[in-house]
């Protein structure tokens, strides 16, 4: 694909291109991406750039940008214009992150009758938008698929676009950018393999040889979510370039670069084995991209795989040693002064300086960030879009920004989503587009030395951090980690229920599959039933028999002792409430109640909501309130606040606390005309929610309704 841009003067800029890692059949927005592209020859790169401009001519698009996909056969040269689209599409969002260009931007100010040479470059604030942008990295876009969510559905990938979500990095190699985007995703995966995420290597050393020859040619030949990792695996177990080639039809280049890594690993283990960790060959794998957790891994491996084959019931054991291992390594790094730099995007190839901080980082020796002494916050993005998680994470990032913005302090934004408004590089003073692990946000932590970090934004994503953020040093904002853990963990919840007098719908939390089943039979069919920590409702269900149950944990969960299943009394015919509120410590101030148009049982994100509720009595609102502020107080909740009741026969049901920013922010935000993110960020920040007006809830003289979109 090329991105270009023509004026009223017939200038033309070529802004990127991007080559498909798979080829033609899958879709582009399924396919992993790479720019700039890799695998052309200069002279058929530079054919395609005369062929897009003679298309954009002739189509007639006097200003603005257009997206242009082309399919090259590799055999003979022959060019096949494939599309079109005289406008900014999906890859224009994915150019202007990877280029730093920002397309539609510059397109508003071409329809307006400007031309490319008077419109200045934000970054370099010297060059002109004519002024081709070159890259000196490489930007990869991996898709984020939500299979899991319809076990059902038919994961092969096509024509038809399947993706929910993308995750976009930025490394000086192909190899390093490859990794970071893999580990971006937020699957539980670390890099293209040998990360200590053992679910492909069991199952297909279950099989027998035959079956997992079988097995491997058919993910290979079929595009599916995992074909990356078995094209790994296919290197691992010696299988050809030209043998996967023959299979997956992606080009040999990108195969040689995967092959290479395989090369490298091994390497690596045989110094390991006779010199053990040394700062080479450490600096030479992260150089390739490797995380901490893939280097524990390859470091640990016999001890970890015979840990592993035990069986589910070991699986905590085996979590605790692989943490210990990767902190292990972290430490020999630092010890070792083995610490990335962070290089600027901006959009010249280092020709001219760069003034807007917009970062990524690379083991290359080479260190372009400012450091700043003014007083900096960091605020943790929500990663890719997926069910469940996002784009109205991202309305409150952005929200946080402003909000700091207006107090006089430096925004650090850390997100690796490209379809975002908070990794634009003019919404906070500092973007660092790197992966949301721990490893990357504490180097970014370390470098830049915030009074602290907003976790309550971006989902699940920085909540899940939270925990290993603060042993490691970092300073939580708002809401402790020990509040959210307390409002996360069942056990500890129903604590906090039982000493405010409050009910919940009766519940247990099984590690086995027999406790399971013992539960569901003390508090009676039908139960609900979701593994714990999750966003969007993931696997969850809501059962009415055993053998419902026993099916259910043998498909949809991993039943462990680090992946526990909750198991709660189902309340049939119950009304829904959601509430969204923010407290400073003393007070709290509800954004709305919201009443649910269809009953408990449809997830809040499925169903219809209704601001102010229309059924509630007066009573029962008051008991809402009072439930509300009970909770946020008891947890010591520093920000905002989500918390879901359901209601049946004139009693309230607590069902979950989220500590946290929820999905319905925005909505409520929009109904009252409050931005309850920029309010909680200045609550975070030491205001009370008098100083800011906030103190009872607001009246008005409409109705608000949100209604789900749903793309069956």
């Amino acid at each position: 694909e090329l991105e270009v841009m023509r004026d009223k003067k017939d200038n033309v800029v070529i802004i990127c291109s991007i080559e498909n890692f798979d080829a033609m059949g899958v879709h582009t927005g399924d396919s992993i991406t790479v720019a700039p592209q890799q695998t052309l020859t200069d002279k058929e790169y530079q054919q395609l750039r005369d062929y897009s401009i003679m298309i954009i001519r002739e189509i007639g698009v006097d200003t603005g940008g257009s997206n242009i996909q082309f399919a090259v056969n590799p055999a003979d040269g022959r060019v096949t214009v494939i599309e079109m689209n005289p406008r900014v599409s999906r890859s224009s969002a994915l150019a202007s992150k990877a280029t730093g260009f920002p397309i539609a931007k510059i397109a508003a100010k071409l329809a307006i009758g400007l031309t490319l040479d008077e419109i200045r470059n934000d970054i370099t604030r010297e060059t002109p938008a004519s002024f081709e942008p070159t890259i000196d990295y490489v930007v990869i876009k991996a898709p984020r698929w939500a299979f899991e969510k319809f076990p059902g559905a038919n994961t092969t990938l096509g024509v038809q676009m399947k993706s929910v979500g993308e995750a976009m990095s930025i490394g000086r190699t192909f190899k390093e950018s490859l990794q970071k985007a893999l580990r971006s995703l937020e699957r539980d995966r670390f890099g293209i393999g040998s990360d200590g995420n053992q679910k492909i290597d069991a199952m297909l050393a279950s099989l027998d040889e035959r079956t997992r020859r079988d097995t491997i040619e058919n993910k290979l030949i079929n595009p599916n979510e995992d074909r990356i990792f078995y094209i790994k695996y296919a290197f691992d177990i010696g299988w050809t370039v030209e043998r996967i080639h023959h299979l997956t039809k992606v080009d040999p280049w990108f195969l040689a670069q995967i092959a290479e890594l395989v090369v490298a690993e091994k390497k690596f283990i045989d110094s390991y084995s006779s010199a053990g960790l040394t700062p080479a060959n450490v600096r030479s794998m992260k150089k390739l991209g490797y995380s901490d957790r893939q280097i524990a891994y390859m470091t640990g491996r016999d001890g970890l795989d015979a840990l592993y084959s035990k069986g589910p019931l070991f699986q905590r054991e085996y979590s605790a040693l692989m943490k210990k291992r990767e902190t292990d390594v972290r430490i020999f790094r630092k010890r070792n002064e083995i610490i990335p730099g962070f290089r600027v995007v901006d959009t010249c190839g280092g020709e001219f300086e760069a003034f807007t901080p917009y970062y990524y980082s690379a083991y290359d020796d080479a260190d372009e960030s400012r450091k700043s002494d003014r007083k900096k916050v960091m605020i943790l993005g929500g990663g890719p879009n997926r069910i469940g998680q996002g784009i109205e994470f991202d309305y409150c990032c952005c929200h946080a920004s402003f909000a700091l913005r207006e107090e006089g302090i430096e925004s650090i934004m850390v997100n690796s989503n490209p379809e975002t408004v908070s990794t634009d590089y003019d919404t906070s003073d500092r973007l660092y587009f790197e992966p949301l692990t721990l490893e990357d946000i504490l180097h970014i932590y370390d470098r830049e030395k915030p009074e602290g970090v907003i976790v309550q934004f971006g989902g699940q994503t920085p909540l899940r951090l939270a925990t290993a953020l603060a042993e490691n040093g970092v300073k939580i904002l708002g809401t402790s980690p020990d509040s959210i853990d307390r409002a996360e963990d069942r056990e500890r919840f129903a604590g906090v229920v039982r000493k405010l007098g409050l009910f919940q719908p009766e519940n247990g939390i099984a590690f086995t599959e027999e406790e399971a089943v013992k539960i569901a039979g003390s508090i009676g069919y039908p139960v609900l039933v979701r593994p714990s920590y999750v966003l969007g409702g993931r696997a969850m269900a809501i059962i009415y028999d055993e053998q419902g149950l026993r099916e259910y944990i043998k498909t949809a969960v991993e039943l462990t002792p680090e992946h526990p299943v909750l198991v709660d009394d189902f309340i049939e015919d119950a009304i829904e409430i959601d509430v969204d509120a923010i407290c400073d410590g003393t007070t709290v101030f509800i954004g709305a109640i919201m009443e649910h148009v269809e009953e408990a049982g449809i997830h809040s994100g499925d169903s219809a909501c209704i601001i102010p509720p229309i059924s509630i009595e007066d009573d029962m609102i008051r008991t809402i309130s009072d439930a509300t502020a009970a909770l946020a107080m008891e947890l010591d909740v520093l920000g905002l606040i989500n918390i879901q009741f359901a209601i049946k026969d004139g009693k309230l049901f607590v069902i979950e606390v989220n500590p946290r920013a929820s999905r319905t922010v925005p909505f409520v935000s929009k109904t009252i005309g409050v931005p309850l993110a920029k309010a909680a960020v200045k609550v975070m920040l030491g205001k009370k929610l008098a100083d800011l007006g906030l103190t009872r809830m607001k009246k008005f003289p409409y109705i608000s309704v949100k209604e789900a979109v749903l793309p069956f």
